[in-house]
C-alpha cells in the first residue's frame, strides 16, 4: 500500500485506532464510504484455490516437510496489487493450503535475497517490516473478516474488522487468533547485509474456532467457499552501517488475487477458497463458481454508482431510474436478472433475483452483501 493509502488499508498507530473507535455517527460512516474517487468498480476475475483435506499430523515448523504439503499445489505467483497495470514482481511468492477438522493450514514461500526484520512485539504494526499477510472473510459478506500479518521474526499482528475502512470500519487489534500456530524458516541469515539469502517460509495453522465473532464459528464443509487473499509487503532498502535501511519511497504490495486498487480492504475482490473433503494426493476437484457471483457484479455496479451519485449530490439516489440502471438485465449466456432499489438521502438497499439461482441477494450503503434463500 502506498504511504498515502496506508490508513484505508490498515492501522498506523494505536492512537488512530482509538480515535476511529470513538467516531460512530452516520455522517462519518457516509464520508468513509466515499474516501476516494479512485475506488473504481472491479473488472477482473478473482483467482481460486481448491483446499484439500489432510489426515496427516502437521508440525508447524516452517519447513513443510510433511507428505501432505508435497501433495497440494502452489497458487499462481503473486502479482502487483494493481494487477497487470503494474510490472510483474521481481521476487517470487507462492502459497499453498490444506485443512482438517480443526485448522486451516497455510504455507507461503517468499524469494528474498535480503531477509530482515525489526519488530518483535505482538500486534506491532508488522507491515512496517517486510511481511506476509492473510485476509479471510468466511461468509463472503465483506463484513466481519480477519487479518493476520507476520514478519521474518515470526512476530504476528492479528485483528478483526467489523467492516471495511471505506465504510467507517474499526480495526479491533485486541482481537487475537486464539490457538494459532505460526513458524518461520529462513533459508539464509536474518539481518545480515553482507551475504545473499534465498527465501523465507511461513507456515500457519489457523483454528476454525478462532475465526468467530462472539459465538458465530465458521466451519467449512465439502464445497464450502470462503473469500481469502494474501499480501506481501516488500520495502526497498539500502545498507548503512551494516544495517538495512528503508528507502523513502512507497512499499511494494504483491498479492495472490489482484485487487486493481491499492487497498486490501475490499473483500469482494479477494480470491475464492473452495474446501474439499477429498484427501491430499487424491482425486482432483474442479472449482465451482457460485451461481450468485455473476449477479453480485450488478449490485456492486449500483454500489459504485451510488458513491459517485453521493459525490455529486451529497445524498444517495432513491431509485434505479435516477442512476439510469435498467431493472432487467440479460446476459449473453441466458441469465436474466431483476433489480430493485430503494433509498433515502443517507441509506439505500438494492436487491437482485435471477433465473440461475434461488433467493434474493442484497447490498446496502455499507457494501454488505446478504442472501435470502427461498
Amino acid at each position: 500500500m502506498t504511504s498515502s493509502n496506508h490508513y484505508p488499508r490498515k492501522v498506523l498507530t494505536r492512537a488512530i485506532i482509538i480515535f476511529i473507535s470513538l467516531i460512530t455517527s452516520i455522517t462519518v460512516t457516509v464520508m468513509g464510504q466515499t474516501f476516494s474517487e479512485s475506488f473504481k468498480p472491479f473488472t477482473g476475475t478473482p483467482r481460486h484455490y481448491i483446499c484439500y483435506q489432510t489426515n496427516d499430523s502437521i508440525s508447524i515448523d516452517g519447513k513443510l516437510s510433511e507428505t501432505a504439503w508435497q501433495q497440494v499445489p502452489w497458487t499462481e505467483d503473486f502479482t502487483d496489487i494493481e494487477g497487470n497495470a503494474k510490472p510483474k514482481p521481481p521476487l517470487r511468492t507462492q502459497v499453498k493450503m490444506m485443512w482438517d477438522q480443526h485448522y486451516l493450514y497455510i504455507a507461503a514461500v517468499m524469494q528474498e535475497p535480503h531477509i530482515w526484520a525489526t519488530l518483535k512485539e505482538h500486534d506491532a504494526i508488522i507491515f512496517h517490516d517486510n511481511d506476509f499477510e492473510v485476509f479471510i472473510d468466511p461468509d463472503g459478506d465483506t463484513h466481519q473478516y480477519f487479518e493476520l500479518e507476520i514478519n521474518a521474526y515470526n512476530t504476528v499482528m492479528d485483528l478483526f474488522m467489523n467492516k471495511p475502512y471505506r465504510n467507517g470500519g474499526n480495526a479491533l487489534l485486541n482481537w487475537d487468533t486464539k490457538g494459532v500456530k505460526t513458524a518461520v524458516h529462513i533459508n539464509g541469515t536474518l539481518n545480515q547485509p553482507n551475504d545473499e539469502d534465498k527465501e523465507w517460509t511461513v507456515e500457519m495453522a489457523i483454528p476454525f474456532n478462532a475465526l468467530r465473532f462472539f459465538n458465530d464459528v465458521r466451519r467449512p464443509a465439502d464445497s464450502t467457499i470462503w473469500r481469502i487473499n494474501f499480501s506481501r509487503v516488500e520495502w526497498d532498502t539500502k545498507v548503512e552501517d551494516n544495517q538495512y535501511v528503508k528507502l523513502k519511497k512507497p512499499e511494494n504490495n504483491w498479492v495472490w488475487s489482484p485487487q486493481e486498487i491499492i487497498n486490501m480492504h475490499a473483500p469482494e475482490r479477494w480470491g475464492y477458497l473452495q474446501f474439499s473433503t477429498q484427501p491430499t494426493g487424491g482425486k482432483t476437484v474442479n472449482f465451482q463458481m457460485p451461481a450468485t457471483e455473476p449477479a453480485k457484479r450488478y449490485l456492486w455496479n449500483i454500489y459504485h454508482q451510488q458513491l459517485q451519485y453521493w459525490l455529486s449530490h451529497r445524498k444517495f439516489a432513491s431509485s434505479l431510474q435516477e442512476l439510469k440502471v435498467p431493472a432487467k438485465q440479460t446476459t449473453a449466456d441466458g441469465a436474466v436478472y431483476s433489480l430493485q432499489m430503494e433509498g433515502i438521502s443517507s441509506q439505500f438497499n438494492a436487491s437482485i433475483q435471477g433465473n440461475t439461482f434461488n433467493g434474493i441477494i442484497r447490498i446496502n450503503q455499507e457494501g454488505r452483501i446478504t442472501t435470502e434463500r427461498k
